[in-house]
């Protein structure tokens, strides 16, 4: 029954590493010297986060680390359960520790669907020792995850236990995909006795039972020099990239040409599960399946992945305000490509695109407002697809408009000195009397209505404590500015052609 349930896992989940020397990418983590493999040998491991976009080993990596460890692993998910699935492991944690001295490592998925509530049930446990959380979370850890339980993840060189796991690179990819054809391969046709054609023992694990003690990570463990190497998959027996790309890789598969390979590559995006999940539809099609249709057909599979309440989406308008306010129309546009194309509602964008037109163009250009108005109205009453027509009018004429910070940044001024004492009283001068009781308490005296001079008349508005105090920079004041040759010639080198700035002899 156990090889029933094996075989009817997803290809990602039957061919998970059981070492890590076969563990591909996030070299960064770990090479030897790194900070999270000399915690491990030390035996400080403690509480951590796993931090970065799915599929780039983040559950994995868990799992090695507490085969590594020797530790009891549980694993959950907090998109399927609740606190009252986690306190029985806590017991079971505390127990363990007290008869047998091993430590349990409790892996929680997307640690970041819990409430703040939730997490704290996690703080005396983590505080006394008694479990190791290893939380993996496709989210911002520090607006996701509560302060406290950040705290339990610290460590003497460092704030937070919060490792970040990159998106895996093209050439990860290729590893990952070329491996396990190769372990999926008959033994006819594998190229090398060594190769695995099935899961092991070893790969099939039981972390939760299993009675190994802690190996040490050393070199013959994780090899510093790359992390595509591995202990059961020599480098040299995996078959190179060939010069066409209608040539197959593998006897086994002759389908599985080199431009399918570079198609689930770049289709996968850094995503080891989705890379996996479209081999395996390529190694299930009839080995006759014409190379061209076989692209189709994975590209139609495959849905652009962009989630309006996550990380991508906050990076890529930042991506798209930065571009304008840097008068980079071309990555502007880009940018507005992006979102839109992913099904971003234009409606949001427009709205930043507002803020930008006041922000980074303000008193330089008076135009842009009404016309970033005029934007919002075309996309409400318009709509998609149409409106992104507007969209990009707005976009390309915030990019090359001229840039003006002077009214944001005196606001900002004014705040500073509002926030810093609040009960300061408006002048006599400035009030309104509405009454005779206000005109004998002097409120309005003195006042001079300026449409009724031929010339400028001065009346004393602010505070006496700030009078004097000057918010809005005059035009041309440059006072405060940064001057910086290098990054001067830097952009003259990447976006004037070479020449020399104009406006450099006025500086």
């Amino acid at each position: 029954m156990s090889t029933n349930v094996s075989q009817a896992a997803p290809l990602a989940e039957r061919l998970r590493p059981s070492l890590l020397a076969d563990f591909v990418g996030q070299a960064h983590l770990t090479e030897v010297g790194s900070m999270l493999m000399n915690s491990i040998n030390n035996g400080s491991l403690g509480s951590m986060i796993f931090w970065g976009p799915p599929g780039c080993g983040k559950t994995t990596l868990a799992r090695l680390v507490a085969k590594q460890t020797g530790s009891i692993f549980k694993e959950l998910s907090a998109t399927i359960v609740g606190i009252n699935e986690v306190r029985p492991i806590f017991e079971e944690a505390k127990n363990a520790l007290r008869l047998t001295g091993r430590k349990t490592i409790l892996f929680l998925d997307e640690v970041h669907r819990f409430s703040k509530s939730q997490q704290d049930v996690f703080l005396p446990f983590l505080e006394q020792g008694h479990i190791q959380l290893i939380g993996a979370t496709t989210e911002n850890p520090s607006f996701k995850l509560t302060a406290a339980l950040l705290s339990r993840c610290r460590q003497l060189t460092t704030k937070y236990r919060v490792f970040v796991l990159e998106r895996l690179s093209d050439a990860n990819i290729e590893e990952i995909i070329k491996r396990a054809v190769i372990r999926l391969s008959p033994p006819s046709l594998q190229t090398s006795e060594t190769v695995k054609s099935e899961p092991t023992a070893d790969d099939n694990f039981d972390f939760s039972s299993s009675p190994c003690p802690p190996t040490p990570v050393s070199s013959q463990n994780v090899q510093s020099s790359s992390p595509l190497s591995s202990t059961s998959i020599p480098n040299d027996i995996i078959p190179k990239s060939s010069s066409s790309n209608t040539t197959p890789l593998f006897p086994a598969y002759p389908h599985f040409t080199p431009a399918v390979l570079a198609s689930i590559t770049s289709l996968s995006s850094g995503d080891a599960r989705a890379a996996l999940s479209l081999l395996d539809m390529v190694l299930s099609a009839p080995k006759t399946t014409v190379e061209e249709k076989l692209i189709e057909n994975l590209r139609r599979s495959v849905s652009a992945s962009y989630d309006r309440s996550g990380d991508s989406r906050y990076d890529m308008i930042s991506a798209l305000h930065k571009s304008v306010r840097g008068s980079d129309v071309d990555a502007a546009m880009y940018w507005l490509a992006r979102m839109l194309s992913a099904g971003e509602d234009p409606l949001y964008i427009a709205r930043r695109m507002v803020v930008c037109a006041s922000e980074d163009i303000g008193l330089a250009d008076n135009q842009a407002l009404p016309l970033a108005m005029a934007a919002l109205q075309a996309c409400q009453l318009i709509g998609m697809p149409e409106c992104r027509i507007n969209l990009a009018h707005i976009v390309a004429y915030l990019a090359e408009a001229p840039k003006s910070t002077r009214s944001y940044e005196a606001y900002n001024r004014a705040e500073a000195a509002a926030k810093s004492d609040l009960t300061l009283p408006v002048p006599l001068i400035a009030r309104n009397a509405a009454t005779s009781l206000m005109k004998d308490l002097g409120y309005a005296e003195g006042y001079k209505y300026n449409p009724d001079y031929v010339h400028p008349v001065y009346n004393g508005y602010l505070p006496l404590e700030i009078e004097g105090q000057q918010f809005m920079r005059r035009p041309g004041d440059t006072s405060g500015k940064l001057y910086d040759e290098a990054a001067l010639k830097d952009w003259e080198r990447e976006r004037n052609g070479g020449k020399e700035w104009e406006g450099r002899s006025d500086l």
